[in-house]
């Protein structure tokens, strides 16, 4: 499985766009405390659509209880001070059954660095113009996880239009 962990998010909507994210690519979402809104927020509930009756989300008091509680040796950190890319990482060789942590930090200062110089083998970047600080939060999640998914080749997710039928076009 493939988890989405948010290190202490402060904008709600981007915390509902990667809710959404996260149901829609079957991760499971981990906020960690504190956030800098309320989870019954308006702004949230509109961003997240209907997909979070449906989410998979463990909230979380710290990084510490985070941490204890899910003991993976799998866990990437999306940050600025990143050096490889995520296509950079081979996410295929890790067996099916270990969980995948993709861990980004709140918005405007990113994940502590305490916590990145005991990861530094597993910081990523994404690629961009020198004068280019960062992407929006919800923006990056969704592509480390579809970097993950591609590498994997898509285990469990539909290929087609499920809702309207994969003909949909074909019969307008």
């Amino acid at each position: 499985m493939i988890h989405i962990v948010l290190f202490e998010p402060e904008i709600p909507g981007n915390t509902g766009n990667i809710i959404r994210t996260s149901m829609a690519f079957n991760c499971k979402l981990h906020l960690i405390e504190p956030l800098g809104f309320s989870l019954d927020e308006k702004h949230l509930r509109r961003s997240g659509m209907d997909y979070i009756k449906d989410a998979d989300i463990e909230i979380h008091p710290n990084w510490e209880d985070f941490d204890m509680k899910n003991p993976s040796k799998y866990k990437y950190f999306m940050t600025r001070y990143g050096k490889k890319a995520p296509s950079e990482f081979d996410f295929a060789s890790i067996d099916e059954n270990e969980e995948i942590y993709l861990v980004l930090g709140k918005e405007s200062t990113g994940i502590d660095k305490q916590i990145l110089k005991n990861h530094l083998d597993t910081c990523m970047r994404l690629p961009m113009v020198e004068n280019a600080r960062s992407l929006n939060l919800s923006n990056c999640a969704a592509i480390i996880v579809y970097e993950v998914l591609r590498q994997r080749g898509y285990p469990g997710l539909s290929g087609v239009e499920v809702l309207k039928g994969s003909d949909f076009l074909e019969r307008q």
